[in-house]
């Protein structure tokens, strides 16, 4: 089947938070402001997806799901084997409602309150968020930036994990939002360091199938041997499933499986899975391909567009096309504007809302992020608009 990716759908009165809540989500905002934002594709879904919702509509029932069957789990695994030649066990297969609320989980039972953990700013900024608002400190190990290629500091990363009190890192992999695909040489030195001073190491490879022709993202998992190693995936990213609300962790130690089940279950009261997200997974695993080569081709042809308009009409931005993720990082700090002067610029004039970079943590001053997964048209409009109040 071919799609359409060329196509504006109209998104109203759909629920979307991208689209109809952004005004109650990007201070400023307004009813018609163009919001290229959260990570959230303007893509029509897979058809073997929706194949799959309507059938599952026509079981006219929809009450508690669990999705430990053969069938789930075998998706599941399959892709992966599939994908990265990466052997799953299903036993080892935890199932939450997201990768942010299984790193809260992860957060409660494998750290105490006022522990430190490990993140790379500029990061995706619900891992702060986490950490903070479970009482546990934000212990920094900033990426270096030269020459528009984004790098670990292993020499802070070290000295940080060292320190006994700093108990945790996340890694984002591929990074969100600096896009990098990390090397096997650096999976491997961070996965060492952390194992030799006994950090548990969270693995956020949610955009694992979002990555540029030519590229490939390894498993952090598949380079280590360590059972402190969890890695955090979903079909949600790759097929625009998230408000489906299903994530699948891999967790090798079966301690940490127990704890993880008493606390989602027993004490947080958190579901597994429900209905709708199983039968998506399923059929996004096992007949979504097709779809995702062809997403792939159109997002690579989009970042192309993104950097040769960038090259001639904001020739004071600095801009390389992201290995990973749907979401190119923009330096603009050449025009010379101040965080609030530069949000002045994308929202206020040209009425665009995008992820400023600050949020991301200070070392994001001065970038903006873009949601690059729609119509060609959609992002000519928003780069157009950015040259006119940036360029004039």
């Amino acid at each position: 089947m071919i799609y359409d990716f060329n196509k504006v759908i109209n998104r109203d009165r759909t629920n979307s938070v991208k689209w109809e809540f952004v005004g109650h989500h990007v201070a400023g905002a307004r009813d018609d402001t163009l919001p290229l934002w959260v990570a959230d594709m303007d893509f029509p879904c897979a058809q073997p997806i929706i194949d799959a919702l309507h059938a599952r509509v026509d079981r006219l029932i929809f009450g508690y799901s669990d999705p430990y069957t053969e069938e789930y789990l075998s998706a599941v695994t399959g892709w992966f084997e599939r994908r990265f030649n990466w052997i799953i066990d299903p036993e080892h297969l935890v199932v939450a409602p997201g990768v942010v609320p299984a790193i809260g989980v992860l957060l409660r039972i494998l750290t105490q309150p006022g522990d430190g953990v490990i993140i790379q700013r500029p990061v995706y900024y619900p891992f702060t968020n986490m950490i903070t608002g479970n009482g546990r400190r934000v212990i920094n190990n900033p990426l270096s930036l030269s020459d528009g290629r984004y790098a670990m500091d292993f020499a802070d990363l070290e000295a940080k994990a060292s320190d006994p009190a700093n108990t945790m890192m996340i890694l984002c992999s591929p990074h969100n939002p600096v896009g990098r695909v990390w090397t096997p040489e650096e999976l491997i030195r961070a996965a060492e360091i952390c194992q030799k001073h006994e950090v548990v190491l969270i693995s956020d490879e949610i955009h694992c199938d979002l990555v540029r022709r030519g590229v490939t993202q390894i498993p952090t998992r598949l380079l280590s041997d360590s059972d402190q190693i969890i890695t955090c995936t979903s079909a949600s990213k790759t097929f625009n499933l998230a408000g489906l609300h299903i994530c699948n962790c891999i967790v090798s130690s079966e301690k940490i499986r127990q704890e993880w089940q008493a606390e989602q279950r027993g004490r947080m009261g958190l579901s597994g899975g429900n209905a709708m997200g199983i039968a998506a997974t399923q059929a996004a695993y096992n007949q979504g391909e097709e779809w995702l080569e062809q997403v792939l081709d159109y997002l690579d042809a989009n970042l192309q567009f993104m950097a040769e308009f960038i090259a001639e009409r904001l020739p004071q931005a600095a801009f390389t096309i992201p290995q990973g993720t749907y979401l190119p990082w923009i330096d603009l700090r050449g025009y010379g504007l101040t965080g609030p002067e530069l949000e002045e610029r994308i929202l206020g004039q040209a009425n665009i809302a995008l992820d400023q970079g600050y949020i991301f943590g200070p070392e994001g001053e001065g970038f903006e992020r873009i949601n690059a997964a729609c119509p060609r048209s959609i992002l000519t409009d928003c780069l157009e608009r950015m040259a006119k109040v940036l360029e004039g």
